[in-house]
């Protein structure tokens, strides 16, 4: 099928297996969104994923989207970037990262920082109880809006 992205088969294992220990059957929708977040470095919301997969499924539904990003999320296959505005982002990723996230226009960029994931978290932190992720996003104004901004 033109436009679709091939998951090598590891991961798509993994994808069926973490489903079926929700119970989840691996349909089509799921893995289509799967995939167009594997192939997507924009770290779409679940609206722009409707729209990209509306091209190849027609019958897909928001609501669809919607659902199977929570279930993906939740059996930990996709990352849920919180952002300023109303609408969250997603990715598909294993490798560790941190982002950085335009105020203006909204752009998000993947950025790797070893000195934090391999810090010691203060004392009170550690006592809080279990820490399953650390994660930093920063807030700014890209390059491409500052130039903007100076002409």
């Amino acid at each position: 099928m033109p436009g679709t992205v091939n998951i090598p088969g590891e991961i798509l294992a993994a994808l069926e297996e973490a489903l079926k220990a929700a119970g989840l059957r691996l349909t089509h929708q799921r893995l289509e969104i799967y995939r167009e977040l594997v192939a997507a470095c924009d770290h779409p919301s679940a609206e722009t994923l409707h729209q990209r997969l509306r091209k190849r499924i027609p019958t897909l539904s928001l609501d669809t989207v919607y659902r199977t990003l929570a279930t993906l999320a939740e059996q930990g296959l996709i990352n849920r970037v919180e952002t300023l505005e109303s609408q969250a982002r997603f990715e598909a990723t294993s490798r560790r990262h941190h982002h950085l996230i335009c105020r203006k226009c909204g752009k998000i960029a993947d950025f790797q920082w070893p000195d934090i994931d391999s810090a010691a978290l203060p004392q009170e932190i550690s006592e809080w109880g279990r820490i399953d992720l650390k994660n930093v996003v920063i807030h700014g104004i890209c390059r491409n809006c500052l130039e903007g901004e100076e002409k």
